[in-house]
């Protein structure tokens, strides 16, 4: 039997790839999947009525690049194409995304001729930065934050007002922790092995592109046809988790809900007992684990501390979400949202525009996020759901000038729901890696806490390590 650790993306997602890569029916086995909770699909949650939709996590899915793709060509042959909703290039969506600096809302340039003109909060158009990069010196480096490197490369405004909120929006993270092979691996790598971010540029266009392919769906070729910016999933985007559970359990995959794995016993390089809360001890030849590193390290710990106390040093962030939905309409700049820099000082990382961005939504819904990296020092240990509505609703007060109460609110509190990449964390997931290799330890390791913290990430972190079981 073969074992998947964790109901969340992660996890069924890896049961995608087993089946369709015909892992289980050719080689005669049975794949069960563990999950704790009373419900899959992890930290995707939706709320859904005939008024709003409130997303508790993730509520829009990026097409670019092969991680994407994947995952469209997925979400097609689950029979969700119909219920993709795409924004493209036009929408107010993707081209209005706005930062809070001194006070003020600004949109970000989205567009070639806004990178010649000044806009605020940047003193200078964006196209200065390509010489500032040009005039700085190499520096050599293993690893570095993605703010040192922006701000070596192309300036203090860009690290301060486009990279440090972007990171605060993608992983709830500060960039002066976060790693730059986070994000920009492949500028980092220009710089160390060129000189420059512009120098490496220049000089990869005339190297032939290499990498992993795809065959290409029809949902897959035609958001690259339309030039889909972001797209999300009608009825929320928990539609997307539920379709891949009910895949799972048409064919057959035993799904066991409420079961809490409490320890795990490598017998040998073939055999492992998961041993449950109610002592029962399932046996298969091979792990796949999903859940949260810090989760899996309470699962190993007796048997392989050293395993555990690396998987351990990967830290988590919690944040809380805000969501809010009132009857009227228009309350708002069509755009995606907003985030704040770090530097603000804010109680809040920034708000989504979900009735701009979500389809099907009746009046105006927003959804506040708070915390994340600065969780415990700006709302300690012991901050309500009440005081978290308070604080969301002040800042909406104060920034977009909404003045009335929510018809709706619901208040969530995810702890522990985002990993950080910190400088040095590739490194580190090599060397868990590492360890079960040279132990013959039969675990495969999948999900946001080792290969990318987004959706196409995980899916794709899932189909990678299946393939390299095969």
């Amino acid at each position: 039997m073969a074992a998947i650790l964790g109901g969340g993306l992660g996890g069924l997602s890896t049961g995608y790839y087993l089946l369709k890569n015909n892992v289980i029916s050719n080689n005669n086995l049975k794949l069960f999947l563990v999950e704790a909770t009373n419900s899959c699909g992890g930290w995707i949650k939706s709320i859904r009525t005939k008024d709003y939709i409130f997303e508790q996590g993730p509520r829009t899915i990026r097409p670019k690049g092969v991680t994407g793709l994947n995952t469209l060509n997925m979400i097609q042959d689950l029979g969700l194409s119909e219920h993709v909703s795409p924004i493209t290039p036009e929408h107010p969506a993707a081209k209005n995304r706005m930062i809070y600096v001194n006070q003020c809302l600004h949109t970000l340039p989205s567009n070639i001729k806004s990178v010649f003109q000044t806009t605020q909060p940047f003193s200078k158009p964006l196209i200065y930065a390509v010489f500032y990069d040009l005039r700085q010196p190499q520096k050599h480096m293993q690893d570095d934050s993605i703010y040192n490197f922006v701000e070596r490369r192309f300036g203090k405004e860009i690290a301060d007002y486009a990279i440090s909120p972007m990171i605060c929006g993608i992983c709830a993270g500060d960039a002066k922790e976060i790693s730059v092979k986070f994000l920009m691996k492949t500028l980092f790598e220009w710089e160390q092995s060129h000189g420059g971010v512009m120098k490496g540029f220049m000089k990869s266009i005339f190297r032939s592109k290499s990498g992993d392919t795809l065959e290409l769906s029809d949902l897959a070729r035609k958001a690259q046809e339309e030039k889909w910016n972001v797209y999300s999933i009608k009825g929320g985007l928990e539609t997307f988790p539920t379709a891949l559970c009910d895949h799972l359990k048409n064919n057959e995959v035993d799904i066991q809900m409420n079961s809490k794995i409490e320890e795990i016993d490598f017998v040998d390089s073939s055999t492992v007992l998961l041993k449950n809360d109610i002592g029962e001890k399932l046996q298969a030849h091979h792990v796949y684990s999903s859940i949260p590193s810090h989760s899996l390290a309470k699962l190993v710990e007796k048997q392989h501390p050293e395993l555990a106390k690396s998987l351990n040093e990967i830290p988590f962030v919690t944040v809380a979400i805000v969501n809010l939905f009132f009857e009227a309409q228009q309350l708002i700049t069509p755009a995606f949202g907003f985030l704040v820099p770090p530097i603000e000082n804010s109680p809040i990382l920034g708000v989504v525009f979900d009735s701009c961005c979500i389809p099907d939504q009746n009046g105006t819904v927003l959804t506040v996020m708070l915390g994340g990296r600065w969780f415990k020092e700006r709302f300690g240990d012991d901050v309500t759901e009440e005081q978290l509505l308070s604080i969301a609703m002040k800042e909406v007060n104060t920034i977009l000038k909404i003045n009335i109460q929510p018809s709706v609110n619901n208040v969530s509190i995810l702890r522990n729901c985002i990993p950080q990449y910190v400088i040095g964390h590739y490194e580190r997931v090599d060397a868990i890696r590492q360890y079960i290799v040279k132990n013959n330890l039969p675990i495969s390791l999948v999900g946001s806490s080792y290969d990318g913290v987004g959706i196409n990430d995980v899916i794709y972190s899932a189909k990678k390590q299946v393939e390299d079981c095969i």
